[in-house]
């Protein structure tokens, strides 16, 4: 696939609504860290997550539009999305003007929407779904991905639907924000144990390579400590250590309005400066995304 340039000023970057005409679970997003167009699913809407993050976008004052997931109706809405990106008619939306040329190639099919996806109890059966669509349409090089905060990568059904992502291009784009569990219940704000998150990162990092995904910002307009951050390359270093294979770090800040007035983005410099200290300390890939 061709590598076009994503501009983070572009609207269709900027909004990353999981609302787009009459669908209910898939929505086209241009993404900065998938370089393109990603179809998303999301497989919580009715807006379910075991994380109550900070910097979290997700409206839930809303009514969700349903509470349920229809595996026929995600079949049909995938299919349909993909054929309105390969026809041209998904970047002749106002949305994606700006980005038309990007919409035509479909770098990922994300699981990724309003909660954590692996909360669901038939993720692995979710899982094969985007897998035969991706497989009829013949996607051979579209990535599918599974967004998510780790706490539920211990489940039989997400293990399961891992194995069946690892024989699709599949990718595990895994969140770690924190060094400390102090730090982790500041940002995250959830009930999920912190040494929980680090068991189940290590025991997947062991059966595949993963991408670490960490959102770094400002609390109270502080950035992250230097202590916590040694913290945190701490902690990369014992995954690796424990054989665990990490492809490469996304460290990217806040793009869209947050519930809490008090998180903030960084700025580039600081995201940069970030990266350079785990790159130093870890030896890993650090990709930044503003």
């Amino acid at each position: 696939m061709s590598e076009l340039p994503v501009e983070i000023h572009w609207k269709s970057v900027r909004d990353h609504s999981r609302s787009f005409w009459d669908f209910t679970y898939v929505y086209p997003v241009v993404s900065r860290r998938s370089r393109g167009l990603s179809i998303g699913i999301n497989l919580n809407p009715d807006k379910v997550c075991n994380f109550d993050c900070v910097y979290c976008e997700v409206d839930r004052t809303s009514p969700p539009k349903t509470r349920t997931v229809n595996l026929l109706q995600i079949r049909a809405e995938l299919a349909a999305m993909i054929d309105l990106a390969q026809s041209g008619e998904l970047g002749r939306d106002p949305k994606f003007s700006e980005a038309a040329p990007l919409t035509c190639q479909i770098r990922d099919i994300a699981f990724s929407g309003d909660g954590e996806p692996t909360m669901v109890p038939n993720f692995d059966e979710c899982v094969a779904v985007a897998v035969e669509v991706k497989a009829a349409r013949k996607l051979d090089s579209t990535k599918i991905v599974l967004i998510t905060d780790a706490a539920g990568l211990d489940k039989l059904s997400v293990r399961r639907g891992l194995a069946i992502m690892d024989a699709s291009q599949g990718e595990v784009w895994a969140k770690l924000d924190a060094g400390t569990e102090e730090y982790f219940r500041k940002v995250n704000r959830s009930h999920v144990r912190f040494d929980r998150i680090l068991a189940n990162l290590s025991l997947t990092a062991q059966e595949r390579p993963i991408v670490i995904q960490s959102l770094f910002l400002r609390l109270h307009g502080e950035p992250m400590s230097r202590a916590e951050l040694d913290a945190y390359c701490a902690r990369l270093n014992t995954l690796q250590s424990d054989a665990g294979q990490i492809r490469e770090v996304h460290v990217y800040t806040i793009a869209r309005p947050t519930p809490e007035p008090w998180a903030t983005r960084l700025e580039l410099p600081q995201l940069e400066e970030a990266a350079t200290v785990i790159r130093n300390a870890t030896g890993l890939k650090v990709l930044t995304f503003e």
